[in-house]
């Protein structure tokens, strides 16, 4: 086993006699990638299944928060992941793939669908054409990260003509003709000696919320806002692209809330909050933040000095706002109960952030049934290591499918997961 893990120099194989085993890798998010990274570098041959067109998941969206020096957020180690990951002659990516049925025999067997990519990867040159022609709004969806081919996708839930065959423009402006609108799906049958369920997280849905989600266009996520600071750099209100001069977050959407049973702490939120912040602050210190948070989880030895610093520029107020209301100018007011006055308040903000909390993937309870594993409590896999009752031998699980993690934890979780399973492909034994 020696050179398992991070510390070992990149490039670096480890020939460790596996050459002839498979192991199939569900999901394409941090976990997966770095699942797949270090399988390769045993010489093991891996098959990596994400549902998304874009392979890198929540976490490549995810924008740098360095100011003067890096803070360990961990955004740059998706990056390094998914470049090495596509560049892997042994790791065969299947993007906007998924699972459909998996039967065990000696080895496993793996059905598998593969969506109509109709953008060809090897002949897209990520001009934009197609998206600046497209005359529905969201039909053609751009990736994050330059390492994802094609850097361009179709949403056929939107495109006319998977709809009704009445637009075609995309096709005809393409310079290198890699769209095929008639492109059709295709199906797999893979076999595998082992599988790692790596499907990551759903990100919670906060229209139901009293905090106008999806009503009033300043009210964003903290996805939107990382993919905001990743693509553009600054904030801006979506209403009219303007520098808001004063802006809110409010933790906890989501996580530690009783009545919807999700009890427990989502983990990233604050650190990932709190950063962006001070990038914010760094870039447009003009903008006023207001912090509204339950509790604020700690993270890193140096997390003392970083909070006491953010303090002096950031509003810390310690509860949760009851409900907002848009004003004429899309302005926000926003209600909440003030403990250090005792006093109820109303505030103006020109942008509302909400920190989503990390939920169960959607399709957890299927691909649970498919691997015959029961879920735990919360709807997130168990550590199922072959330990848990009904499990097939050589099912393992990486990362966030088995509950909230930061990126860094992510990843280690992830090559934990893996020498288990060259463990087990060398000796039977998890």
């Amino acid at each position: 086993m020696e050179g398992l893990g991070a510390g070992g120099e990149q490039g670096e194989r480890v020939h460790s006699g596996l050459t002839k085993k498979r192991v199939l890798i569900i999901g394409g998010g941090i976990a997966g990638l770095s699942a797949a990274r270090e399988l390769a570098r045993f010489d093991i041959n891996v098959d990596l299944v994400e549902k998304s067109v874009f392979p890198g998941g929540h976490a490549i969206q995810y924008a740098c928060k360095a100011t003067d020096e890096c803070v360990k957020c961990g955004a740059c180690l998706v990056e390094d992941s998914l470049k090495e990951v596509v560049q892997e002659q042994r790791i065969h990516l299947f993007a906007g793939s998924q699972v459909e049925g998996i039967t065990k025999g000696d080895r496993f067997s793996v059905k598998v669908f593969g969506r109509p990519h109709s953008i060809d990867p090897e002949k897209c040159v990520a001009c934009g054409n197609c998206r600046d022609i497209c005359p529905v709004e969201g039909a053609i969806v751009r990736g994050t990260s330059k390492n994802q081919k094609p850097f361009y996708a179709i949403d056929e839930a939107l495109c006319l003509y998977h709809l009704d065959r009445s637009c075609d423009k995309c096709q005809d402006v393409c310079p290198e003709k890699a769209i095929n609108l008639e492109e059709k799906g295709s199906r797999l049958l893979l076999a595998s000696d082992a599988i790692i369920v790596a499907t990551g997280f759903e990100a919670f849905d906060p229209k139901d919320k009293p905090y106008g989600a999806g009503r009033f266009e300043n009210v964003i996520t903290n996805l939107d806002l990382e993919r905001m600071l990743r693509q553009e750099a600054l904030v801006k209100r979506p209403s009219d692209e303007q520098e808001p001069k004063s802006m809110a977050f409010i933790q906890c959407v989501g996580s530690r809330d009783a009545k919807l049973n999700h009890l427990w702490c989502s983990k990233v939120c604050c650190p990932s909050a709190l950063r962006m912040a001070r990038l914010i602050k760094s870039r447009q210190s003009g903008i006023k933040i207001t912090f509204f948070y339950i509790d604020i989880q700690t993270f890193g030895k140096d997390f003392d000095s970083f909070y006491h610093m953010l303090k002096s520029d950031i509003r810390m107020i310690r509860t949760i706002p009851g409900d907002i209301f848009e004003v004429e100018d899309k302005s926000l007011r926003l209600c909440y109960f003030d403990g250090g006055t005792e006093e109820s308040r109303e505030d103006l903000f020109d942008l509302v952030v909400l920190s989503v909390g990390i939920q169960p993937g959607r399709d957890n309870r299927d691909l649970a049934d498919l691997l015959s594993v029961d879920l735990d409590d919360s709807g997130f896999f168990p550590g199922c290591e072959s330990s848990v009752s009904g499990t097939w031998k050589g099912v393992f699980t990486a990362g966030t499918a088995n509950g909230p993690m930061s990126i860094p934890e992510t990843m280690n979780h992830a090559l934990s997961t893996t020498f288990k399973v060259v463990k087990y492909l060398e000796s039977g034994d998890c």
